[in-house]
């Protein structure tokens, strides 16, 4: 069966090296084992898709470290800004990814096998919420326009829908959310919108279809509906999003922990449950 696959990982909040995030965690060690994992997924992706706040404050140390570690992927690796990126420092740390453009914001159109990558850029220098303005707006419009055919992912950092997480939703899409959504609702082809920032697993209907947010590799938002909940982050097991696409299932999307577990055990010997 003919398919493509891309892994998605996202807020990997990479420091300069030997430094560590909030004074406590190293972030390089998770995304090592990120990139580990990946290699040893039985079904290769056909690329690898990271949505957003690659490193923690934009600084080119942080970016040389963050190149370091994601150069054992063998696939092309398709990079967004998130709030804590710098769009400059990013395009100068990753000179051979020309889809990031030269100036302004960081929006592309790739084809993966079967799929169409579509990459928004949510960020708004000086904020921790994101924006859709109508210049971000007219692109995504005229890129669909182009080619309603293909079956399209939507990539971005800040996710269109409300999270329920209080302190999250605070700095989520403040502008543009509604708009991106009747704009999507015209085109079938859009198999899904992927996102960052919240650092969580989350699914939710949008825009005539779904939109998502993936996992980080290392820590995780707690999960705390209350509207006034405290922002604090966790150590819950790391995991990454695989998108399967096939002409027979659609899009699929797998949550894939990241980790050494116990396994491949049969659940059959000689075609006969082991008691």
């Amino acid at each position: 069966m003919s398919s493509t696959t891309i892994a998605q990982i996202t807020d990997t909040h990479i420091r300069e090296l030997g430094r560590l995030a909030y004074g406590k965690l190293d972030t390089s060690v998770y995304l090592a084992q990120a990139v580990a994992a990946i290699g040893q997924l039985k079904q290769r992706p056909d690329a690898v898709v990271v949505t957003g706040d690659l490193t923690d404050f934009g600084r080119p140390a942080e970016y040389v470290h963050l190149a370091q570690l994601l150069a054992p992927l063998s696939q092309p690796v398709y990079l967004l800004p998130g709030n804590h990126d710098d769009r400059q420092e990013l395009r100068r740390s990753f000179p051979g990814h020309g889809y990031l453009g030269t100036t302004g914001f960081v929006q592309y159109s790739v084809y993966i096998g079967k799929l169409r990558i579509l990459a928004l850029d949510t960020v708004e220098a000086g904020e921790s919420g994101g924006r859709l303005c109508e210049r971000r707006l007219e692109w995504l419009r005229a890129r669909l326009h182009e080619d309603a055919r293909t079956p399209t992912i939507v990539a971005m950092h800040h996710p269109p829908f409300k999270s329920l997480i209080g302190h999250m939703d605070r700095i989520g899409l403040l502008e543009g959310g509604d708009r991106l959504a009747a704009l999507l609702r015209d085109y079938g082809n859009v198999e899904r919108v992927i996102c960052g920032h919240l650092h969580r697993p989350i699914f939710c209907r949008f825009g005539g279809t779904v939109a998502s947010t993936a996992p980080s590799p290392a820590h995780q938002v707690c999960l705390d509906l209350a509207e006034d909940a405290p922002s604090a982050w966790a150590l819950e097991p790391p995991a990454m999003h695989i998108h399967a696409w096939s002409a027979t299932s659609g899009l699929l999307t797998h949550l894939a922990p990241i980790g050494v577990f116990d396994g491949p055990h049969p659940f059959h010997e000689n075609g006969t449950l082991i008691d």
